[in-house]
């Protein structure tokens, strides 16, 4: 057990300008620079932290390594969650994401598990919390409900973000896991956004569910490096994914297409071979916004709070090499970055709180878990 608010310490950020944020639409615009300042209390320090998910008084955080913490707001105790099964952590792959399934009774997660001949794939898994009268707190009745498929032997790309849907359906976002091609061979669920049941099975009304096998899972596919994955007020889900060298994403992921990875991309191959553009072929769904330079996204939230009030319906997404927090706004199908927050680290993770204040997590060994209110 440890004490998390053991120190506080009170800082203001502003903007900064939005300008390496480039339209799809229209690679020369330039997005305003916004004037909001926040009010930033740290409220712990994380090894690795990857995700975080508010449960009841507590918030959940997931360490790439292996561990997930209950930290108790009303205390700021933090407890190991017992029981997790074995990660298999290198390079990209470890624990991943938390949610709470609908009803709260179920704890989803996601993490990157060993195979055969030094393989590996995603993993998503569902338990339940339980919490003795010390506070010892351990994840019971764990179920696999949904694997990556194939596993490969590299270490990145599992993407493994996941979200309930307003329907109430799981959505996982599966990346291509650094093959390229499977993205386009819907045999495999690799590059795709995966729709499940609560309980793993698979919704009768799938776009592909008559075809059968890791087929019917798939909600949309050619995707590349999905790590956000969230739905806006309007019920629509958005993803945001990371592009090659250049080509950042961000996509209204809709039922049954395909967005074209490796076929086509923004971006180029790291040996600066070329990739024909979103633009030069039909039959692709085509992103709402393309950054380059790239922003690296982790996490993504739509904003519903009151805390701040003019951010309702808009996007924040978390910048890892971009070291900031992305902030978007919709209309429509469309889409365009209009503020940059620099952090000054790399930003893994943002969540809403329960009060509407922003909570953001920080990437690396000490990463500074952050809760955002607005500036006086």
């Amino acid at each position: 057990m440890r004490t998390l608010f053991a120190s506080l310490s009170v800082i203001a950020l502003v903007a900064c300008s939005a300008s390496e944020g480039v339209s799809a639409q229209s690679t020369d615009a330039e997005t305003s620079v916004a004037a909001e300042t926040f009010t930033v209390e740290e409220q712990g320090v994380f090894a690795e932290p990857w995700a975080m998910t508010f449960w009841g008084d507590n918030l959940l955080v997931t360490e790439k390594e292996g561990v997930m913490w209950r930290v108790d707001l009303s205390t700021g105790q933090r407890f190991d969650i017992g029981g997790l099964p074995e990660v298999d952590y290198g390079g990209q792959g470890g624990l991943g994401d938390v949610v709470v399934g609908p009803g709260g009774e179920w704890i989803y997660f996601s993490y990157a598990e060993a195979g055969d001949g030094e393989t590996r794939g995603a993993v998503v898994a569902r338990g339940r919390i339980a919490i003795s009268g010390a506070g010892v707190t351990s994840m019971t009745d764990i179920e696999t409900i949904w694997r990556q498929l194939p596993k490969t032997g590299r270490r990145g790309h599992y993407s493994h973000r996941i979200v309930f849907g307003p329907d109430g359906y799981l959505y996982i976002a599966s990346g291509d896991r650094q093959e390229l091609e499977p993205a386009q061979d819907m045999t495999n669920n690799l590059g795709t956004v995966v729709r499940l049941n609560p309980d793993g099975s698979v919704p009768e009304d799938n776009p592909f569910a008559d075809q059968g096998g890791m087929t019917a899972e798939i909600w949309s596919y050619g995707h590349r490096n999905p790590l956000g994955l969230a739905f806006a007020p309007d019920g629509r889900l958005w993803d945001v994914e990371h592009g090659p060298a250049g080509g950042d994403e961000l996509n209204l992921v809709r039922r049954g297409v395909n967005y074209g990875w490796p076929t086509v991309s923004d971006g180029e191959h790291y040996d600066g071979r070329p990739i024909p553009d979103n633009d030069t072929q039909t039959g692709f769904g085509e992103p709402a916004i393309v950054w380059t330079p790239v922003i690296a996204p982790g996490g993504m939230i739509f904003y519903t709070g009151d805390m701040f009030a003019d951010w309702q319906g808009d996007a924040l997404i978390a910048g890892l090499s971009s070291n900031a927090l992305i902030h978007v706004e919709f209309d429509g199908d469309s889409a365009q970055e209009v503020a940059r927050y620099d952090f000054g680290n790399r930003v893994r993770e943002v969540e809403q709180g329960p009060d509407g204040a922003i909570w953001i997590l920080e990437d690396g060994d000490d990463g500074r878990l952050l809760r955002l209110t607005p500036g006086a």
